[in-house]
């Protein structure tokens, strides 16, 4: 049997239609920003207590990248001492947003679930967004914060040896590209990456599988809007598209990456790319698992107060976090 659209998203996209919510590509970049920013109030959780939260800076190509730290509150550890004592394993995450909207407050509460669910610290990254700041910026700070983590892990209390990236949407985009980098050491330096946290991520820009047609309309990020994304990213050059590091999918090799979960939904135009990714993956020798919530659409992980699957796929994700950075066994 067909499945279908899950009743509580139905009724969400049923109530900003009734509201009125204009779509996003019918704003400026910066009203965007300001209605997903508010947004948040209605669709998210409420904040889950954290152990700290710290506000950092990290040095990059263009300039300073701002972080948010986040550390799970201390609990004990199998011998009874506290379990923060030694060096905490880390994510680095990056938000989703079409590479144009989104930042640190928009993802606070879906950072904080993740951290204090898997025990693993989460550094989110403020990276630089279009129009202001095109491809491949966002990379380069993704990257950049990406090393800077590791770089400075022992007096931020992780652990470098344990380090992962994640993100959703464009944030997903950007993790897959980052691992990418990472194996191939483009700056000449290692930076081991332990596992990536993919949801629903945009992998390939020139838009061609049949989820785009089929649920590029009706279902919150419409066809429409992604274009525009894609527009203040790369400025229109569709020559882009096909570089891998806007399409990771299109990178010449994806063996050698680190172990993933990719987290798609059924009802989103991306939901063929991402399970394409996770099939590359998988065909290039690759650890990688791929988890499909049916009857949701793009954007529902972070809508947990109104869409009760999205607590199931964080938990998830917490879950699979926690277990890929389990400290290695010493034969």
């Amino acid at each position: 049997m067909p499945h279908s659209l899950h009743p509580q998203a139905r009724a969400l996209l049923d109530l900003m239609e009734q509201r009125g919510l204009p779509p996003t590509h019918t704003l400026a970049p910066a009203q965007a920003r300001q209605l997903y920013l508010e947004r948040r109030t209605f669709s998210q959780p409420a904040p889950t207590v954290v152990g700290e939260v710290k506000e950092l800076s990290a040095t990059g190509p263009h300039g300073n990248i701002p972080l948010r730290l986040y550390k799970p509150l201390e609990t004990p550890s199998a011998t009874g001492s506290p379990a923060a004592a030694s060096p905490l394993p880390v994510l680095v995450y990056f938000h989703g947003g079409g590479w144009v909207i989104g930042d640190l407050d928009t993802h606070d509460v879906l950072c904080r679930e993740l951290c204090q669910n898997s025990g693993c610290a989460v550094v989110a990254v403020d990276y630089r967004m279009g129009p202001e700041y095109r491809f491949p910026a966002a990379v380069d700070d993704c990257y950049a914060a990406t090393r800077w983590v590791s770089d400075k892990a022992a007096s931020l209390g992780l652990d470098a040896a344990r380090l992962a990236v994640g993100g959703d949407s464009a944030g997903g985009n950007l993790a897959a590209v980052v691992a990418l980098m990472a194996r191939d050491a483009l700056d000449g330096r290692v930076l081991p990456i332990r596992f990536q946290l993919l949801i629903y991520p945009a992998t390939d820009m020139r838009q061609l599988t049949p989820s785009i047609q089929s649920n590029g309309k009706g279902y919150l990020l419409e066809k429409e809007t992604m274009d525009y994304f894609q527009g203040h990213y790369t400025g229109g050059d569709e020559a882009i598209h096909s570089d891998w590091r806007a399409s990771p999918q299109l990178a010449t090799s994806h063996n050698n990456l680190p172990p993933a979960l990719v987290i798609t939904a059924g009802y989103d135009p991306l939901r063929d790319e991402g399970i394409a990714y996770a099939q590359k993956l998988s065909a290039a020798g690759n650890t990688a698992t791929h988890i499909s919530f049916e009857r949701q659409i793009h954007g529902f992980i972070t809508m947990g107060r109104v869409l009760h699957e999205a607590n199931t796929a964080v938990r998830l994700c917490a879950l699979e976090l926690k277990i890929a950075m389990m400290p290695v066994q010493q034969a």
